[in-house]
């Protein structure tokens, strides 16, 4: 399985340009290596719109969907540093799914994203979930590295006390990761099987990004603790 675990954070924002700078740097010295540093957390990976919104996109690999609702992690939830709530006062349009990965097919992962967003419903969940094992599958297509499926967790999505999501968006849907080495093979892929007149049956998504890998974190990269 490419993925590292079975669970996931997805997380998604603006921020304005006069704070941008701020953000970034909050994200890059203390909020990514917080996060992996939590148990249960195995890596983290920070993303920029190629061209997608919001702009900027993060994803969060767990041991399992539990860890994301666990002590150690609603600990940190609840004891933000001032400098998180800070920066989080200042998203915009914030997307926060908690979800599980059900489908991942493929090995490692890309420079390059495709996020494909579908809305399933309840009579419809078993079919597409079917069509998907297929349609994720990257074949010997060129430039595409591993695709996954991710089933957002409704009642552990949406805002928390200090992180100003919308509560119910995104809270049922289902989210296409498509990693790749090229923007453009993303893109094609998109287009051939989520976009395109092939991908019959599936509606048009509620919306389609690609992104470009900023940098990522894995647990072992932490630095060790002295003895």
């Amino acid at each position: 399985m490419p993925l590292a675990g079975t669970g996931m954070l997805l997380t998604s924002m603006n921020v304005d340009a006069t704070d941008e700078a701020d953000f970034n740097r909050w994200y890059d010295r203390e909020h990514l290596e917080e996060r992996v540093a939590i148990e249960g957390f195995l890596e983290a990976r920070r993303y920029v719109a190629h061209a997608a919104n919001p702009k900027y996109l993060s994803l969060y690999s767990t041991v399992t969907l539990d860890v994301l609702d666990s002590p150690a992690y609603r600990a940190r939830l609840a004891n933000q540093t001032e400098w998180s709530r800070r920066t989080m006062a200042h998203f915009k349009n914030m997307l926060r799914v908690v979800a599980r990965i059900t489908i991942s097919k493929g090995t490692g992962r890309g420079a390059a994203l495709g996020l494909v967003r579908l809305r399933p419903t309840a009579d419809n969940a078993g079919a597409w979930r079917d069509a998907l094992q297929e349609r994720l599958a990257p074949g010997d297509r060129e430039g595409i590295i591993s695709m996954h499926l991710l089933e957002s967790e409704p009642e552990l999505s949406g805002a928390t006390a200090d992180i100003p999501a919308v509560r119910n968006e995104g809270a049922r849907d289902w989210f296409v990761l498509i990693d790749g080495t090229r923007v453009g093979a993303v893109s094609a892929v998109i287009a051939e099987r989520f976009t395109g007149p092939a991908a019959a049956p599936f509606p048009l998504p509620i919306s389609v990004g690609t992104y470009c890998l900023m940098w990522d974190l894995a647990k072992g990269d932490l630095p060790r603790p002295r003895a």
